[in-house]
């Protein structure tokens, strides 16, 4: 069963979320797993696309947006996306930037939800949580 992780973050800033989500894929490239982003849009791939790049100093994550579903597995092990799903059996972690559950996120060992101090978003979190929860999904909760 997928395990969801809530990853509280300070402040309220787009920034400081994606900053989270990075720092995600870097520790999840360290133990050579694959990661699909679930963004919310064109221009929130392009943020997350120029901080990989830039927000670890000394670190470089492969990753590549994708706008469409490719037709064939990409070599990067870490994929952004506009609200799809990757080609692919051989993802381990879906961070999820997106204000609803993704239909597809069971296919995914872990979930990453991304909480961050903005009042919508927020309250759009605490929607997912209480949907993973009644279905019965284990929940962790981490302050970053």
């Amino acid at each position: 069963m997928t395990e969801i992780d809530f990853y509280v973050a300070d402040g309220d800033s787009e920034e400081a979320r994606l900053k989270v989500a990075c720092r995600l894929c870097d520790q999840a490239m360290q133990r050579s797993q694959h990661v699909f982003v679930n963004a919310t849009s064109d221009t929130e791939a392009g943020l997350l696309d120029g901080l990989l790049w830039t927000v670890i100093q000394g670190s470089f994550i492969p990753h590549k947006v994708v706008r469409s579903a490719p037709d064939a597995p990409p070599a990067e092990p870490v994929l952004i996306g506009v609200q799809q799903q990757p080609v692919g059996e051989r993802w381990n972690l879906l961070i999820n930037l997106a204000p609803e559950v993704p239909e597809f996120f069971s296919r995914y060992e872990r979930v990453a939800e991304i909480v961050d101090g903005n009042t919508a978003r927020r309250e759009q979190s605490r929607d997912r949580y209480r949907f993973y929860r009644d279905r019965g999904y284990k929940l962790n909760t981490h302050q970053v």
